[in-house]
């Protein structure tokens, strides 16, 4: 069995080819990228990609480890619009990279942000420029296979690449990749509340839902290549002004097998609590491997919670383990959606993205949804509660089952205060009672009250 290097936000990561440990900062998502093999296996193919001009198999095997090699490289991608940016144009950009500009931080290099005038006419465009850490080699693999990817495909739900420096003086190999600036940083920073700002809308979830879907899809079945993400995860999806979802970080992005084969044998990596079992246990990646990833995605869109949290009781650190005995319940369901929505959300349309979920993480790949599927089943989610009214807020349409069950326990607890208040009531009667009888009768002006336990 293969090792599975993985990162669970705050630790180490490992080298796949030599081993060596490098650490990482978590601060925001911009920079988050992990181990990569980007050996190519005996099962590339040759297919031609209509918006390249060139086969696939030169799309991500052709030899760019000096600048001389990476700008015969660009020579062939000219038609894909990718900027050249100089080391100068990105350090003017980003005020000598400096700290407060910095929106992330990784172990392959930090995220800044600038603004860049593309040419003499426009205006200044907001960007994110990513900035690799040069003494990282396998980091210098990432960003060649971004470059490589992002160059060719584009579609609304991927992050746009504006250009890259690569330079090589006497400071060393100057690598930096220009993305498009997403305002609203990651749909992992909005579930964990790292940003104070208040918790994402249940309508909100579900289109960031649909267009992360989208975005997989396009991958895996609307190109003339597919492409296995193989690490999807909150961290990776990135959210513009209007919140609408980007899947970015495409360092880990592997091509899918030929025509007639079912699988590709890897080094198995990725993020821990996102990869699926059988990729984990034999290396063989599929489409389908993503599929399971948006699952655990789903379940976090509905509780708020991590895929693993290590803070959290032993019971309760798997996202997957934890819900499994509520989601069988219908009259628990709803102790499981993210108490930050404070009740603002449908449960039906909940409790139906659950079951997507489910379908999502079958134990057997070939019985899991094409993304083109679970785009359609999150369009008619959204559509049903759409109906009503998107402008106001989101409304809560509970079941009569949960709206009985919690009706009795608030009668129940109605009827607990007031026993005690009466008991209360009664027990300093009491008091009163038998003063007077040791008195024989009561005088106020030299009666004080005791001290009454209750």
């Amino acid at each position: 069995m293969k090792c599975f290097h993985f990162s669970n936000g705050n630790g180490d990561r490992r080298d796949e080819e030599d081993g060596s440990v490098v650490s990482r900062a978590s601060k925001l998502s911009w920079a988050r990228s992990f181990s990569v093999d980007t050996r190519r296996s005996e099962l590339d193919h040759s297919e031609s990609s209509s918006t390249s001009g060139y086969s696939s198999r030169d799309l991500l095997s052709s030899d760019t480890s000096s600048a001389a090699g990476f700008y015969d490289f660009l020579t062939l991608r000219r038609a894909n619009d990718l900027r050249v940016f100089s080391f100068s144009d990105l350090k003017s950009a980003t005020k000598g990279f400096s700290r407060a500009l910095l929106i992330g931080e990784g172990g392959f290099g930090c995220v800044y942000r600038g603004a860049l005038r593309l040419d003499s006419a426009s205006d200044k465009l907001d960007v994110a420029i990513k900035q690799l850490n040069r003494h990282v080699v396998q980091g210098h693999k990432e960003w060649i296979n971004e470059v490589k990817l992002l160059g060719v495909i584009k579609h609304p739900n991927l992050v746009k690449l504006v250009g890259y420096c690569a330079e090589d003086d006497e400071r060393g190999m100057q690598r930096l990749l220009v993305y498009e600036l997403m305002p609203n940083k990651s749909l992992e920073d909005h579930l964990l509340s790292r940003l104070h700002t208040p918790p994402l809308p249940w309508i909100t979830r579900l289109k960031i839902a649909q267009d992360s879907a989208r975005g997989l899809a396009y991958l895996h079945e609307q190109m003339d290549f597919q492409l296995i993400f193989r690490d999807f995860k909150t961290s990776n999806i990135l959210l513009d002004g209007d919140f609408n979802a980007k899947l970015s970080d495409f360092g880990l992005a592997r091509q899918g097998p030929p025509e007639g084969l079912g699988h590709i044998s890897t080094s198995v990596v990725g993020t821990v609590g996102y990869a699926a079992p059988e990729y984990v246990q034999t290396g063989r990646l599929t489409a389908k491997s993503d599929v399971w990833s948006f699952g655990v995605v789903l379940y976090e869109l509905i509780t708020g919670r991590r895929a693993v949290e290590r803070n959290l009781p032993k019971s309760e650190q798997k996202l997957l383990e934890w819900v499994k005995p509520y989601v069988s319940d219908s009259k628990k369901f709803h102790l499981i959606i993210d108490p930050r929505l404070e009740g603002k959300y449908c449960l039906k349309s909940a409790q139906k993205l659950a079951s997507l979920a489910n379908k999502c993480l079958t134990k057997h790949p070939k019985s899991r949804p094409k993304m083109s599927e679970v785009v359609d089943i999150l369009g008619s989610i959204i559509n049903e509660i759409s109906s009503e009214d998107e402008g106001a807020s989101d409304p809560i349409c509970e079941t009569e089952d949960v709206k009985e069950e919690t009706s009795r326990e608030t009668e129940h607890e109605s009827s607990k205060q007031g026993t005690n208040y009466l008991k209360k009531v009664f027990d300093i009667r009491d008091i009163v009672n038998l003063r007077n009888r040791s008195i024989g009768k009561l005088d106020w002006r030299n009666w004080t009250p005791g001290l009454v336990r209750i």
